[in-house]
């Protein structure tokens, strides 16, 4: 499926920063599943830095604004080549070893929540696909999407307390799971074109699982299937602060007003 992309985040200060530098990651990743063909910058209100790998791979963006700027465009547009492969993502051949992904983090951290839902799923074994499917069906049972009710600081435990969250709380209820079951499980951030409108109310997040034989394998929670070709992978971490798409710092400005604007369309 060929695919065209367009992300622009705009930033208004009433006062400007005296000094904003962001690591941006909105550049594709080049796998088996999607291949490249165009991606493009722009910027308004700032300067670019450097580009680099990090030590997941991801391509990161190094963006200085402008120390006057009082209107910030960052964005990017270009297409992307998708391919179906049944949501196996492929082999590991990254620098970073799979048992750092059995790592749990702030926001994937093991407590009674989590807990429940593997002891539900029983005992497994890291070749067990049906295991993992079996998971994700639950955490959509029982976490139902709903936007406006949690945030990027919202933990897995906190979303299965409450009981609702969006992508990002669906994916990262199932690595802390998928981890504690003993699978390799990581956080992806990225893109899915939705059929029915071109633009898009957010980017998308779902999870991978190294299961034994098949490499990676993609899980989206929230639509309960695996990735097919209108999925867009982007960056990829132990969880979303690992591939948020900005982060950085900023110094001085005041009364930040933030439109994001997303369009996917085949």
């Amino acid at each position: 499926m060929h695919l065209k992309i367009k992300h622009t985040t705009s930033y208004h200060y009433q006062t400007p920063a005296s000094y904003a530098l962001q690591q941006i990651r909105l550049r594709p990743l080049a796998n088996k599943a999607q291949k490249i063909l165009s991606w493009e910058l722009s910027l308004e209100g700032a300067e670019p830095q450097v580009q680099f790998m990090d030590q997941f791979e991801n391509h990161v963006d190094l963006i200085l604004l402008k120390p006057d700027a009082k209107d910030v465009v960052i964005s990017f547009e270009g297409e992307v080549e998708t391919y179906p492969t049944s949501g196996v993502a492929g082999q590991h051949n990254e620098p970073m070893p799979l048992w750092f992904y059995k790592h749990q983090t702030a926001l994937t951290k093991n407590e009674i929540g989590v807990s429940e839902l593997v002891k539900d799923i029983g005992s497994t074994s890291p070749d067990n696909l049906q295991a993992l499917h079996q998971l994700s069906a639950l955490i959509l049972s029982r976490v139902s999407y709903q936007t406006g009710e949690t945030n990027t600081f919202t933990t897995a435990e906190q979303a299965i307390m409450a009981g609702k969250g969006v992508c990002q709380d669906h994916t990262h209820i199932f690595v802390s799971a998928a981890r504690e079951l003993g699978f390799p499980a990581r956080y992806i951030s990225g893109y899915l074109m939705m059929n029915e409108r071109i633009d898009q109310e957010a980017s998308h997040a779902w999870a991978e699982a190294y299961v034994d034989g098949l490499g990676w394998v993609g899980f989206d929670v929230s639509n309960g299937i695996s990735p097919d070709e209108r999925y867009v992978q982007i960056a990829r971490g132990l969880d979303y602060r690992d591939a948020a798409p900005s982060t950085g710092v900023i110094i001085g400005a005041q009364q930040e007003n933030l439109v994001v604007s997303i369009q996917v369309q085949q």
